[in-house]
C-alpha cells in the first residue's frame, strides 16, 4: 500500500466509523417509528379509519423541508421521509393503487412519487379501467393523468371525472422526459414509431426533423410501445428510460420532447374525503345555460369571497343538456370559510354543480 493510500485510509476510517454509528442510530429510530406506526394502525382499526391520510403526509413532508438544516436538498429529504412513511404505512396495510400500465409508464412513476414504493401497484389497460378498479374497490386508490404542460387537458380523464363516484384526494406533477428506444439501440430496420398519442404529439417537431418518413402509430401507453419494441426490431418506442430499462431497450436518443420543461399533472382518485392540510386545492365541475354573461355571473362568488381560481377548462358536453362543462380549480379547502361560502353560492347559481374534491397541493 502506498503512503498516500495509507494516509487516506487513516483519514477515512474514523469518518466511516462515525457514519456506521449514525446509521445504527437511524436504524433504531426507524424501528421505533415502525412500532408506533403499528400502534397507530391498531387505533385506526378500532374506528375503521383510513390508513392513508394525504393531508397528514403532506404536512409531514412540508415540515421536514421547512426544518431541514442542510446540506441535503429539501426534495431529497422529502423523498427519504416519503419512503419512511410508505414503509411504516405498509405495516398497517399495503394499499393497492391502480394506474395506466403496463409497468414503466409515467403513471407508475407518479404512483411512487405520491405514495412511496411500499404499495401494491395495479397496472390497468386504460384510464377507464383505472376508474372502474377504484370505484369497485379492487384498488384503494387510482392515479390518472389530468393535464400536460404541452398538450393541455387529458380529455378522457375529464369525461370520466364528470361521471365517477370517486373523489380527488391528491395530486402529483412529474417531469416528462421522452426517449426514442429500440431493441438494438439504433434505427436501422425500423419502420414504425409507437407511443401514446400524447407522447407522439409532444415529440412531433423532433420526429419531423429527424425521422419524417417513419410511420407513427398511437398505442394505449408508452410502456406498451416499449413492450412491442422489445419484441420486434422494426418498432421504435417513445417512452421513459425507466420503461427502457424495464424492457431492456437501447436508447437511440434521449429527451426528444419538444418542450424541455414538459410536465404532466396526475390526480389521485378514491373514496377518501381529505381533510385540510394548510395548503389545499379544490376541484369542481360547473355548467350554465348558454346566455350572455352567464359564465361571468357564475364565477362572481369567487371574487366576492376572495377565492383565487388556478384553472379553468371548458369541455363540450357529451351527456346532460348543457353545451359545455367547466372544470375549475380554486385555492383552498372546501372546509375553509371563504371557500365554503363561495361554493355555496356557486352551487345555487350553477345549472350543474359537482365537487370533485379538496386535497393537498402537490409538493
Amino acid at each position: 500500500m502506498s503512503i498516500q493510500s495509507t494516509i487516506m485510509t487513516d483519514k477515512l476510517t474514523p469518518l466511516r466509523q462515525q457514519i456506521d454509528a449514525i446509521d445504527a442510530q437511524i436504524l433504531d429510530l426507524l424501528s421505533q417509528r415502525g412500532r408506533i406506526a403499528q400502534e397507530v394502525g391498531h387505533v385506526k382499526a378500532e374506528t375503521d379509519a383510513p390508513v392513508f391520510r394525504p393531508e397528514r403526509e403532506a404536512q409531514v413532508l412540508r415540515g421536514v423541508a421547512e426544518r431541514n438544516p442542510g446540506p441535503l436538498k429539501n426534495s431529497d429529504v422529502q423523498t427519504i421521509f416519503r419512503e419512511v412513511m410508505s414503509a411504516c404505512r405498509a405495516l398497517e396495510k399495503r394499499v393497492t393503487v391502480a394506474y395506466l400500465g403496463p409497468a414503466g409508464t409515467f403513471s407508475e412513476q407518479a404512483v411512487y412519487q405520491q405514495f412511496g414504493s411500499a404499495v401494491q401497484g395495479l397496472p390497468c389497460a386504460s384510464i377507464d379501467e383505472v376508474f372502474r378498479a377504484t370505484e369497485a374497490g379492487t384498488a384503494d386508490f387510482g392515479v390518472v393523468p389530468v393535464e400536460n404542460s404541452s398538450e393541455g387537458a387529458i380529455n378522457r380523464t375529464l369525461d370520466l371525472l364528470l361521471a365517477t363516484t370517486t373523489l380527488i384526494s391528491g395530486e402529483v406533477s412529474i417531469p416528462v422526459h421522452h426517449s426514442l428506444m429500440t431493441k438494438t439501440g439504433s434505427m436501422e430496420g425500423v419502420t414504425v414509431v409507437c407511443a401514446h398519442s400524447q407522447a407522439l404529439a409532444q415529440c412531433q417537431v423532433w420526429l419531423n426533423l429527424h425521422h419524417p418518413n417513419v410511420e407513427r402509430r398511437a398505442v394505449a401507453s408508452n410502456a406498451e410501445a416499449a413492450v412491442m419494441a422489445s419484441q420486434d426490431p422494426t418498432i421504435a418506442a417513445i417512452a421513459s428510460e425507466m420503461a427502457g430499462e424495464q424492457y431492456q431497450l437501447g436508447v437511440v436518443q434521449g429527451h426528444i420532447q419538444d418542450d424541455p420543461h414538459n410536465r404532466t399533472r396526475f390526480v389521485v382518485i378514491g373514496s377518501l374525503e381529505t381533510g385540510r392540510s394548510g395548503r389545499d386545492r379544490t376541484s369542481l365541475v360547473l355548467a350554465v345555460p348558454n346566455t350572455a354573461g352567464a359564465v361571468y355571473r357564475l364565477l362572481a362568488p369567487l371574487a366576492t369571497h376572495g377565492v383565487s381560481m388556478t384553472r379553468f377548462e371548458s369541455r363540450p358536453a357529451r351527456i346532460g343538456t348543457w353545451e359545455y362543462y367547466f372544470y375549475v380549480d380554486v385555492e383552498g379547502h372546501r372546509q375553509d370559510e371563504s371557500v365554503a361560502r363561495a361554493l355555496a353560492e356557486l352551487h345555487d347559481n350553477a345549472a350543474f354543480f359537482k365537487l370533485l374534491g379538496s386535497y393537498p397541493v402537490g409538493l
